[in-house]
């Protein structure tokens, strides 16, 4: 029995960053992304398809299911009440190296902004926070390549 995993991209403002998370998911086997708060959609507000964003994802948008969810806190108490695992990708005290993640057989990936990443109230509702261990003077990596390295690392590909 094959596993279901789900990307919740929650507060990226970037459409190109979200395009390439597209591409991304449809490379790792993401079988749904959740679009949430103000991170842009495949479609902009009058419906028509986002030419900006269909330059990154190179038509990932129209091969991996998506869905936009404005509250994230509510669409987790959603994903745990099906029997997601939660595992944000962020730094924090209680952090976990990413390589060190066991998943279940349904996991939902987190995340988030791109200069304030995800907020102590959402990661105190996920079940792991997994870490990417850096060894540069740079703090943080951008988020699409962060979403990258995490998933094909921890998904194993």
């Amino acid at each position: 029995m094959s596993s279901e995993n789900i990307l919740i991209i929650y507060n990226v403002r970037s459409v190109t960053n979200v395009g390439a998370m597209f591409r991304t998911a449809d490379a790792a086997g993401i079988n749904k992304i959740y679009l949430t708060g103000y991170t842009p959609t495949p479609l902009d507000r009058f419906g028509r398809i986002r030419k900006d964003m269909a330059k990154s994802a190179l038509g990932a948008e129209n091969f991996v299911a998506w869905e936009y969810e404005k509250n994230i806190l509510s669409l987790i108490r959603k994903l745990k009440s099906e029997g997601y695992l939660i595992i944000s990708i962020e730094q924090d005290e209680k952090s976990v190296n990413y390589k060190k993640v066991k998943l279940k057989n349904k996991n939902a990936f987190i995340v988030g902004a791109e200069i304030t990443g995800i907020p102590q109230n959402v990661l105190k509702k996920c079940d792991i926070i997994a870490e990417i261990p850096m060894k540069g003077k740079k703090e943080s990596l951008n988020v699409s390549v962060a979403c990258g390295i995490a998933l094909f690392r921890i998904l194993g590909i």
